[in-house]
């Protein structure tokens, strides 16, 4: 019997280049709480390819349940059950973490929600970790392509508090928590991996 998995084209696309940097920063064992898990295909591609990784996906609890059918198909042994989470509540569900990871997620949440993620992960992240950010952000209020443009169109069109952030509005957000942007890497269909570190 065929299941049908929930699947993103974007996340299909993505996995591999950002993999390529992820191997570099998360380079010894340890956890990464990822924010956002969505259909569980980041966390399943990653978790296989870095198994001395624990891997704690996690969703608003509005969308915690659809990664379960992949990652349960998957059943990867480094993968941890996933859990809801509202990066608005205090506090979180998640005892302790090395890394945090999450893509595609800053330019759905609010811009409060935003803050209250930076500001729970400053609290809790532990010196020589890292927080990437993965996704597509403008630079001194400036689009980086008209494809980002239509799409944060797109995004304001579905709801208003969505929209792509700004790199400076993130930098001073991690600041304000004792984080500082330590990598900005290039990726494919103008979006970026930001690394924040303690």
């Amino acid at each position: 019997m065929t299941i049908n998995l929930p699947f993103s084209q974007a996340c299909e696309n993505n996995k591999a280049p950002i993999l390529e940097r992820l191997h570099e920063i998360f380079d010894a064992p340890g956890k990464v709480l990822e924010i956002g898990t969505g259909t569980g295909q980041h966390a399943v591609h990653f978790a296989k390819a870095m198994p001395h990784l624990q891997w704690q996906p996690t969703d608003h609890p509005d969308a915690a349940g659809t990664c379960r059918p992949r990652l349960e198909q998957a059943a990867l042994p480094n993968i941890l059950p996933p859990i809801e989470l509202d990066v608005s509540t205090s506090p979180w569900p998640v005892e302790s973490f090395t890394w945090v990871f999450s893509a595609n997620t800053a330019h759905i949440m609010s811009w409060r929600e935003v803050e209250q993620m930076f500001g729970h992960i400053g609290e809790r992240l532990p010196k020589g970790g890292a927080f990437c950010l993965y996704g597509p952000f403008n630079s001194q209020g400036q689009f980086s392509s008209d494809s980002n443009r239509q799409f944060d169109q797109y995004l304001r069109t579905r709801a208003s508090h969505m929209g792509i952030r700004d790199l400076d509005d993130l930098c001073a957000l991690a600041a304000a928590v004792g984080l500082t942007l330590a990598e900005n890497y290039a990726m494919p269909a103008n979006n970026r991996l930001l690394v924040f570190s303690g």
